[in-house]
């Protein structure tokens, strides 16, 4: 028989779910559909449902439920799973209740505010335009930190939000170790005699066709359609209503159709088989919500990287590829396809670059974060800063402010603490990918011949279904049966890399 205590504490986590459903859908909305003029509006909408999630969590009513709950499952009355999630709620009320429930509604508003602001000073490359939004952004992220709490560093309470126990110290040294390793490497494969010709991929390919394979590519992954749509926006992401209602945006450009459209969207299919394979039935509690970011971020690497970049997918698409666009491919054979979208070269875009020196774009991000939010840089220097580091990670010069400080969206939606979570991902998706193909056979053939299933489930049986019932190295070891390191990461690259530039 159900324990009436639990019983209530669900119902209520139902309704806490609901409203951040909606949450969800304005945000998606905001990015697909909102017209310009709106965006004003949505804020308040955004930060009037936000305040009320918040207002009702932390509410005196909801922490008695919670706390009878708790009761129950300290005292042997619930079932496992039931404990767990009453545990599990406390220690997310325990965290939510630091944060002053008007703080949490004006931050909402302050970032739906500034989501536009970006846009326009994006489209204009104008810094000015966004600065005196990203002060106040960082103002009161430096102010969520000081409510969260932290030992060593603010930006240790901003992390947590998103990669629960990453610490900046630990991610320094990990980054400082990746660093280390992947600037001497590009520079090797920049001296390689390799020359790979990658004009062809810049050819003019139809939106419409581009828009039709994608689609193909996302459902034979594993993508339901049934329970998720493909939408533009300005930048690629995935939102999750429901593990029924999972929404995928990408961007298309007509002379960059692989980096644009094609591998943002096995990116975000990545990101939705994980909604997607979450548990129905556990919705709304932290069984039926997804670990980390970085856990998450390794899920969209994995399928974008180790399967979307691999010999073995193109084997598979190629012809249907070449099929799509037969002049723009005329005479490209598959081996010379394979090298051009493993091209290597430092650019200035992040969503654009290579395995190689895509974990260099996060650091440098990852480095000015820190600084701002430790107070070691101001806002008004980071147009400075953004090209100092360009210059000594890249030797790049930045030409504008657009394809500079403000090419990412995630500081208009005070997603400080975000950026690291990419790299985690990289690195749990190799060390992931790399027990899958040792636990499933002949994996690289089946991928050849266009069976993903295997893949898909081994993902969700080791990592969707559990929910947040493990921390992400627990599900690593559990998965893996190692803890994280780079090393996996780095030996993927270096074999990957060596052999298509001849190292």
């Amino acid at each position: 028989m159900e324990n009436n205590a639990f019983s209530k504490l669900r119902k209520e986590l139902l309704d806490l779910a609901n409203l951040s459903q909606l949450s969800s859908l304005l945000e998606w909305d905001q990015n697909v559909n909102v017209p310009s003029g709106g965006h004003r509006a949505r804020a308040d909408v955004m930060a009037y449902v936000a305040h009320l999630r918040h207002e009702k969590f932390v509410a005196k009513k909801f922490e008695n439920l919670l706390r009878t709950a708790v009761e129950s499952a300290e005292n042997g009355k619930l079932e496992n799973d039931e404990s767990f999630i009453a545990l599990k709620t406390l220690s997310d009320f325990k965290k939510a209740k630091k944060l002053p429930t008007e703080f949490v509604g004006e931050s909402a508003r302050l970032y739906g505010e500034s989501y536009q602001v970006w846009v326009e000073a994006r489209a204009k490359s104008d810094f000015l335009l966004f600065e005196p939004y990203l002060t106040r952004i960082v103002q009161a992220k430096k102010q969520e930190a000081e409510y969260l709490g932290y030992i060593k560093s603010p930006y240790d309470a901003l992390m947590d939000n998103f990669e629960p126990g990453l610490t900046t110290e630990f991610a320094s040294k990990i980054f400082d170790q990746l660093k280390a390793f992947m600037v001497p490497f590009v520079e090797r494969i920049g001296s390689s005699r390799v020359k790979i010709d990658r004009g062809f991929l810049y050819e003019k390919y139809p939106i419409k066709k581009q828009s039709q394979f994608v689609r193909v590519v996302a459902e034979k992954i594993g993508f339901d359609f049934h329970k998720g749509r493909l939408d533009v926006s300005t930048h690629p992401f995935c939102q999750s209503l429901h593990s029924t209602d999972v929404r995928l945006t990408t961007r298309f450009d007509e002379k960059d159709f692989i980096n644009q459209a094609l591998l943002s969207v096995i990116h975000e299919v990545g990101h939705g088989l994980y909604d997607q394979g979450l548990p129905e039935e556990y919705f709304g509690t932290p069984l039926g919500e997804s670990i980390s970011l970085g856990i998450h971020e390794s899920q969209s690497r994995l399928w974008e990287n180790q399967v979307g970049r691999s010999w073995s997918f193109w084997v598979y698409f190629y012809e249907d590829l070449k099929k799509s666009f037969p002049s723009q491919l005329e005479g490209v054979s598959l081996s010379k396809f394979y090298r051009a979208i493993n091209f290597v070269k430092p650019g200035l875009i992040r969503v654009d670059a290579d395995e190689a020196t895509y974990n260099l774009h996060v650091i440098l991000r990852f480095e000015i974060e820190r600084d701002l939010i430790e107070g070691n840089i101001e806002v008004a220097e980071l147009p400075d800063v953004w090209s100092r580091k360009i210059k000594e990670y890249l030797d790049l010069i930045v030409p504008n402010d657009a394809r500079g400080v403000l090419q990412d969206i995630h500081w208009s939606k005070g997603l400080f603490g975000y950026f690291p979570t990419y790299i985690v991902g990289n690195l749990y998706a190799a060390q992931f990918f790399d027990t899958a193909r040792k636990q499933i056979r002949r994996i690289d053939s089946k991928i050849s011949n266009g069976q993903f299933s295997e893949l898909k489930e081994w993902l969700k049986n080791n990592i969707h279904v559990h929910g947040r019932r493990y921390s992400s190295e627990e599900l690593l070891f559990k998965a893996t049966g190692n803890k994280s390191t780079p090393v996996y990461f780095m030996d993927y690259i270096k074999a990957k890399y060596s052999e298509i530039y001849n190292l």
